[in-house]
């Protein structure tokens, strides 16, 4: 490289850094110092009089790690969410492929139908599945006019949580894989059809391992959106069932127990993270994302 090219990349290089650093600043402002401040405050005390006062002390991560309902109430998150993100990869993967695959004047049609729920708070959806799951709701009614059966009532149930999870998640599952399985070539389906191989098979062995880092993002993000979902297990699950982000809310704004707040909040982004980097140290390289 000449004298002259290299003094062009420096300049390039820093005309980059110098666009980016307000973007960086503002972010680091915005999302890492609340989050240095929530960190403090998680070891503070707290007092019912006083409310938060001002230690160093590891009092309550040992009261989260010692109590069996705090680790209780994240197991059932944990289980919640894998459960969902399953469900949102089977139901999603086969949708997302005719989609993208889709040739038909109403392809753009059909996207919007998938976007339009979106649009759609996530509060006002929740209060829809409870009117269908409640006694007396319009599952309730269908039971019984059909079937017979009388008092179908799936509100306040682990059951309930999960299919409202599942309604939410579903169309951001869906987006993504179908961006993925566009990118890959058709031609090679074509390939794989012209050497004798059903279409169960060329998806099975050619699409499916090419797509796989797209099934991992898409799963990664399902799997953020359930641990920290908040309405849907607030409103179908009640006081009984219990996860980790209700339950932050609770100890932040009803008990004003900050500290313990933050400790929840902490554990939560902690157990999200390391699941997720977990899930992409455990599959093959070539299936992982660039």
């Amino acid at each position: 490289m000449s004298p002259f090219e290299r003094q062009a990349a420096r300049n390039e290089t820093l005309s980059a850094a110098s666009l980016l650093t307000p973007a960086i600043v503002l972010v680091s402002a915005m999302m890492l110092a609340p989050l240095i401040l929530l960190a403090r405050y998680s070891f503070n005390r707290f007092d019912p009089t006083q409310l938060m006062t001002a230690a160093f002390t590891p009092q309550n991560y040992v009261r989260f790690f010692s109590d069996p309902f705090y680790l209780g109430v994240l197991g059932v998150t944990i289980r919640v969410s894998l459960i969902v993100t399953a469900a949102c990869l089977v139901l999603g993967i086969p949708m997302a492929w005719r989609l993208a695959r889709s040739e038909s004047r109403w392809k753009s049609a059909y996207v919007m139908l998938l976007i339009l729920p979106l649009f759609i708070g996530a509060v006002t959806r929740t209060a829809g599945w409870m009117i269908l799951f409640a006694r007396g709701g319009l599952l309730d009614i269908v039971a019984n006019g059909l079937f017979g059966v009388q008092g179908v009532d799936l509100m306040y149930t682990e059951t309930a949580v999960i299919v409202g999870i599942i309604s939410i998640n579903l169309p951001f599952t869906i987006l993504t894989l179908q961006s993925v399985f566009e990118g890959i070539d058709p031609r090679l389906e074509e390939a794989a059809a012209s050497m004798g191989a059903p279409p169960g098979s060329s998806f099975r062995r050619i699409i499916m391992p090419l797509s796989m880092p797209g099934v991992l993002i898409a799963g990664a993000l399902c799997f953020i959106l359930s641990m920290n979902a908040f309405p849907t297990p607030l409103l179908l699950g009640g006081p009984r069932f219990q996860m980790m982000a209700p339950l932050l809310y609770w100890e932040f704004n009803t008990n004003n127990n900050w500290p313990f707040a933050g400790v929840l909040a902490f554990v939560l982004m902690a157990t999200t993270l390391g699941l997720t980097l977990l899930a992409t140290a455990v599959l093959p390289r070539r299936f992982r994302p660039a």
